[in-house]
Parts: C-alpha cells; structure tokens; sequence
C-alpha cells in the first residue's frame, strides 16, 4: 500500500492539487493535536504533514518555532508522536508524513526509528537537514521499511543538483517557494511555474508547493501549477490564538480550511 501516490493520483483525477497540511504534533497538548487533525482530515486536507517537536527546529520560522515550545512543554516526546499517530490511524487512512530533524531519527537509532514510525501508521520522512548526499543510509532503511523520504528543493537549488535530490526522494518533491524559513508570506515567488516545471523534468513524482502559502487566492494560484499545496503557519497561527480556549482550536481550524479550500460547511458534511 502506498498511500502518499493512491492520494496523489486520486486528487490528480479529480482535477485538483493534493492538500497538505502542517500542524506541529502535540500542540498545545496531545488531545487537542488529535482533533486538530481529525478537523483537518475532514475538511479538505489529504495529507498530514506532522511537525516532530524540536528544541532546535532551525528551518522554522518564529510560529513554527513556538508550536514546537509548545509541544515539549506539554510532554510530547518522540514516543508520543507515534502514539498520536497510532490515534490519526484510529480514524483515518490519510497519509502522514513526519516533518522531523535527524538528531531525533539518529537518537534513537536510524532503523530503530524508521520502523517505529511505519509501525505507528506513518508513510514518510520529511528531516529537514539531511541531504541527500549524507542520506544513503536512511534512504536503503526506510525503502527497506515501506517509507518514503521526501526531500526538499530550494529556490537556489540549481538543476543539476535537482537530478542528484530525485534520485533519493519519494512520495513527492517539496518545493519551497521562497528563500528562508517558514512562516506566512503576501505574495508567491514570480518564477513559481518556471521552478516548478524544471523539476517535473528531472522526476515523475509529484511537486508539491509550500513555506508561506496562506490564502485562499494563494492556495488556487499554487494549485494550477503544482500537484500538492502545503499550507502550515497560517493553521498553527489559528492554533496559537486560541490557547486560551483550547476546545475552541478545532472550530478555528474548520473554519480556515473552508476559507482556503473554498468548501462549504456543508459539502464536508460537518453542519453549520
């Protein structure tokens, strides 16, 4: 089974681009993540995009950063991010991909890891920084185990370097479409379509878009050109402005899918 390319190819036949959504697992408690998902889930999202807390989470901007403070304050540990794994699973099939940092997989042992988290229900790895060219070994495992490693490419990757980067990837390619760490941004990068081309010609799986995709208009202007949209602070910013009535997180995040998908109240089958 694999989830990620069934996904990918559903949303293709349906003439969309897949919705990929980040929320940093365990934010602000365990509970809470797990109906955050399930609002997600129900709402337009097709894949899961678990953001594994880090202490040193040096590609996210400040909102991501505090989801992750957030997270360990509240005592998720790499153990209960496969428990809340195991709860996603409990609902849905969707595919779920773990945003994480190497320290964490090399930590508890490359295979130890890889296959604790295929056991919990998980389809892939997205570690931030590994590169391809140190990640041989975590790439044999994980083919071994049934994950995919999704790896990223930047505005300033140069083509050549793109080929090298397919060669080790699965499940799809993440394009950033900026320079920098994540966080909401006004206005996408010109040459989006251009980049985004180059790419599909140095692979055939899928080229999903991310970093600072936050509006409804954003999300239609990236789905025309991409196969996958991601979009991630603006769901965890609707997470961090309502800490203060936590059972209210949930609503706010049903209501910010509906905005960016455009999807009514009724047509996800959730009321009014």
């Amino acid at each position: 089974m694999d989830r990620i390319a069934d996904t990918f190819a559903r949303a293709k036949d349906e003439g969309r681009a897949c919705f990929v959504a980040y929320v940093c697992a365990g934010d602000p408690d365990f509970e809470t993540s797990v109906k955050v998902c399930r609002a997600l889930l129900e709402n337009g999202v097709d894949l899961i995009e678990l953001g594994v807390p880090f202490s040193d989470p040096l590609a996210d901007g400040p909102t991501n950063q505090l989801a992750a403070q957030r997270a360990l304050e509240s005592g998720m540990t790499c153990d209960r991010v496969f428990d809340l794994v195991r709860a996603i699973r409990a609902f849905s099939e969707a595919p779920i991909v773990l945003y994480t940092y190497f320290n964490l997989v090399f930590a508890r042992g490359e295979e130890t890891y890889i296959r604790q988290a295929r056991d919990a229900g998980a389809d892939g790895l997205l570690t931030l920084d590994l590169p391809p060219e140190e990640a041989s070994e975590v790439v044999a495992l994980s083919r071994k185990h049934g994950m995919k490693n999704i790896f990223i490419v930047a505005p300033t990757t140069p083509p050549e370097r793109v080929s090298r980067i397919a060669e080790s990837a699965g499940g799809f390619i993440y394009y950033v479409s900026r320079e920098g760490v994540t966080g909401v941004q006004q206005s996408l990068a010109a040459n989006l379509k251009e980049a985004v081309e180059m790419i599909r010609q140095k692979t055939s799986i899928p080229v999903a878009v991310g970093f600072g995709i936050s509006t409804p208009e954003q999300v239609r202007e990236v789905g025309a050109i991409a196969d996958g949209v991601v979009v991630g602070s603006a769901l965890v910013n609707r997470i961090k402005d309502n800490l203060d009535t936590p059972d209210a997180i949930p609503d706010a995040i049903r209501d910010t899918m509906r905005r960016l998908t455009g999807r009514s109240a009724a047509e996800t089958g959730q009321g009014t």
